[in-house]
């Protein structure tokens, strides 16, 4: 019933475009999707595991760097958080001894036994270094989680479905920090961008369904104005336009042609 009346709407679109002189603009097929990776650390590129054209899922490997930089702080950041286990072990072992004597002492000669203060000494010493090795393993544990993270930036993955439409590296190049590495594309979310004259901004409305043709394939279907937005050249005196609509299963694709038809006396 939908697709029934979606249809209806179109003939009638378009019959008004040809028996009312409607409006006819052009426009191209854009993204609503455009992911820009980049790098924020320096270093090589160790691998690629993509190629221009290629259809990439979320969380798929995109490339791998090497950095030396990174190696080094890693190791370090293990170092430390093995080194302070190691010694927050030591200090629990420690108090449990000291305690274990304490209860000797005490089963022997009593609280006011042979070496009780000193026993006592002693265990708040161990107890103050148990509680500041904690402290440094927690610390060791949160560089060693921040390093997991920078990880993450030298092994880059797709953060959206998509195709990859730009690809700027190759085994072996050095990135920079900020350098535009890979863009990909949502080709499954398209818009029609669509540049109009002001003089008939008064004819259209957000929400205004129009009829939409994609003449590279032949393709008719109905569209939304999704948003009207002023161009950023005010010299222009142009408005931009996006128009929403369903590509289906057409193989549609960024930077296509299309036109939509405003009919006159909307």
């Amino acid at each position: 019933m939908l697709k029934l009346k979606n249809t209806i709407l179109f003939i009638l679109l378009f019959g008004s475009t040809v028996y009312a002189g409607g409006i006819s603009l052009t426009g191209t097929i854009v993204s609503d999707g455009q992911k820009m990776i980049g790098s924020r650390y320096m270093g090589y590129v160790k691998k690629v595991y993509v190629k221009l054209g290629d259809k990439v899922k979320r969380e798929d490997d995109l490339y791998e760097m090497e950095s030396a930089e990174f190696d080094i702080m890693k190791t370090q950041a293990n170092l430390m958080l093995e080194q302070s286990q190691i010694a927050l072990e030591y200090w629990k072992d420690r108090l449990r001894v000291i305690n274990k004597k304490k209860e000797n002492v005490k089963k022997k000669y009593g609280m006011t036994g042979f070496g009780m203060d000193d026993l006592e000494g002693q265990i708040e010493t161990v107890k103050a270094m148990l509680e500041s090795t904690k402290i440094m393993v927690k610390h060791a544990a949160e560089q060693v989680k921040q390093m997991a993270i920078v990880f993450n930036y030298l092994k880059m993955k797709a953060p959206a479905d998509g195709v990859v439409v730009q690809k700027n590296i190759k085994v072996g190049d050095m990135v920079m920090p900020g350098m535009l590495t890979i863009m990909i594309v949502d080709t499954e979310h398209l818009e029609i961008d669509v540049s109009l004259p002001a003089g008939i901004i008064g004819k259209i409305h957000e929400g205004q369904r129009l009829a939409v043709e994609i003449p590279a394939i032949k393709y008719n279907t109905i569209g939304k104005i999704k948003a009207i937005i002023p161009d950023a050249n005010p010299m222009t005196h142009k408005i931009k336009m996006r128009v929403s609509f369903d590509k289906g299963k057409k193989n549609i694709f960024p930077g296509m042609y299309a036109k939509v038809i405003i009919p006159e006396g909307t």
